[in-house]
């Protein structure tokens, strides 16, 4: 049992590294999962209208480029491109793997992301798109207006899920060998283990993704259930179409 104890969880050890795992680890880790999502996002809707469109040729580039990002290993589309364009985009980047890791995550993001929301906005009643119409806007003014945020609005907890991928992936990028200062929490634990045999830096870096993730699971369930239920509706609030008046103070009340 002391054996296990002074391998896994050497609290002194522990307590040494987490300066270097919040400082470091934890910083980069979020700057790798945040920006592959905000990319992610942009190119996944891109991608989500051009495969809900009639036309062919914008239609099936959008299929092809999500089959290939979803059928491809993460780690495989890492090395690919981290390193297959790193000496292609040399005399952009240098040597330095931490924007391509970032590409490479943000096209694997935008794949699923993309998927994701045309989930969402095909689960949009069609009546919404005809409605739109017979006002007078356009295809495209009614999809931007009115289909797709209701179809985002739907996808919310898929999305979030998603950025929950991303924080675990980011850890991927450490077989692209980032430099000292661009470690996320992986690298950081993994180091230190291989330098001393302890593995409680890596027990250490763990525990930090569970503070990550963790809280974000359940909010994805909070966001699930939210709209599942609805919102509960007060038993003095006027139901929607009934006349109101507006008295002393501003306040609403119901006739």
């Amino acid at each position: 049992m002391d054996q296990f104890f002074s391998t896994f969880l050497d609290w002194e050890y522990i307590w040494q590294v987490f300066p270097d795992l919040l400082k470091t680890g934890l910083l980069n880790t979020l700057i790798l999962a945040f920006t592959s999502a905000v990319i992610g996002t942009v190119l996944g809707m891109v991608v989500a209208v051009m495969g809900l469109s009639t036309k062919a040729w914008l239609r099936w580039p959008a299929r092809v480029y999500t089959d290939i990002f979803r059928g491809l290993p993460a780690i495989l589309t890492i090395l690919v491109i981290g390193q297959g364009l790193g000496t292609l985009a040399r005399d952009v980047v240098g040597t330095n793997p931490y924007p391509l890791g970032i590409l490479a995550l943000s096209l694997i993001a935008a794949a699923y992301i993309g998927e994701i929301f045309r989930a969402g906005i095909q689960s949009v009643e069609k009546g919404q798109l005809e409605a739109s119409r017979a006002l007078g806007m356009s295809y495209s003014k009614a999809m931007l207006l009115v289909v797709i945020p209701q179809g985002v609005r739907r996808v919310l907890p898929a999305l979030v899920n998603q950025f929950i991928s991303l924080v675990k992936d980011s850890s991927l990028v450490y077989f692209l060998g980032l430099l000292s200062e661009q470690r996320e929490l992986f690298r950081i634990g993994q180091d230190l283990a291989a330098n001393t045999g302890n593995l409680s830096p890596l027990v250490a870096a763990g525990f930090v993704y569970l503070v990550i993730t963790v809280p974000l699971t359940h909010l994805v369930n909070y966001i699930d259930k939210k709209l599942r239920t609805g919102r509960k509706v007060r038993a003095d609030e006027p139901d929607e179409g009934d006349p109101v008046e507006i008295g002393p103070g501003g306040r609403v009340s119901a006739w």
